[in-house]
């Protein structure tokens, strides 16, 4: 993992990822996209890490994919080994696996997130974001698409009218608006952003893992199911946890 383009910090079973181009708002490269999976990975398999954060140093979040980089993919410029730009885990892998994993993410906005800045936080199990950052999903100024599996996530965050005006319309937006549509869960000052993306974690990290894990696959099994099915596997989630902490003595 380059420690120029993404900085890892574990502190009292909480892990930190820090985006780490301040110069360029944290605009997204390959490189980036690397560094981030294998930071994020890594603490989803460190056992003592009970939840991780997603922020970006300096005054952007993300300012969405390095243009140099993309020009350089649309030329056929790019990198002759290794993987090509939108080819790379972070974007066909990374977000299922946060979706799917046992630790909890939250996202800190800290600051502007537009394009992959907004879907790279999509898959988030929270998202805070600081007063007055904007948020937008800019794909179609560039005549592209989003990813990170934001046609599954966003509809179900905002729902279908609002995902539709958000991508099709690239408009940006601030973050109070995105509080207001389900977009981000919470705003707050920026000086108060990190303690209360901390406060979040430390308050998961108080919880079994086994039941976080529980926790979040019968609320995702439940979206997605009729009631009937959502109450027989809450009740095989139940039993599980009963086996468990029986095996366990507690």
């Amino acid at each position: 993992m380059s420690a120029e383009t993404a900085l890892v910090e574990v502190s009292d079973g909480i892990g930190t990822v820090t985006l780490n181009r301040p110069d360029k708002l944290n605009a997204y490269t390959l490189e980036m996209g690397e560094a981030v999976t294998a930071a994020i990975r890594g603490l989803q398999a460190d056992a003592s890490v009970r939840a991780i954060i997603l922020t970006g140093a300096g005054r952007g979040f993300c300012a969405g994919v390095d243009l140099d980089a993309l020009k350089a993919h649309q030329s056929g410029d790019g990198p002759a080994s290794g993987p090509k730009l939108g080819e790379e885990d972070f974007l066909r892998k990374l977000p299922l696996e946060i979706a799917q994993s046992d630790t909890p993410v939250i996202a800190a906005v800290n600051g502007h997130a537009i394009g992959v800045g907004v879907t790279m936080i999509l898959p988030c199990d929270f998202r805070i974001a600081a007063e007055g950052a904007k948020l937008g999903l800019t794909f179609a100024k560039l005549g592209l698409l989003p990813g990170l599996g934001s046609s599954h996530l966003l509809p179900r965050l905002v729902g279908r009218a609002r995902a539709r005006e958000l991508v099709l319309t690239a408009r940006v937006i601030r973050a109070e608006e995105a509080l207001a549509i389900g977009l981000v869960d919470r705003v707050v000052p920026g000086d108060e952003l990190l303690d209360a993306a901390r406060s979040l974690a430390a308050e998961l990290a108080e919880i079994d893992p086994l039941v976080l894990a529980a926790g979040k696959e019968v609320l995702d099994f439940g979206a997605e199911n009729e009631m009937e099915a959502s109450m027989r596997n809450e009740e095989r989630a139940s039993a599980f946890l009963r086996e468990a902490r029986a095996r366990s003595g507690t």
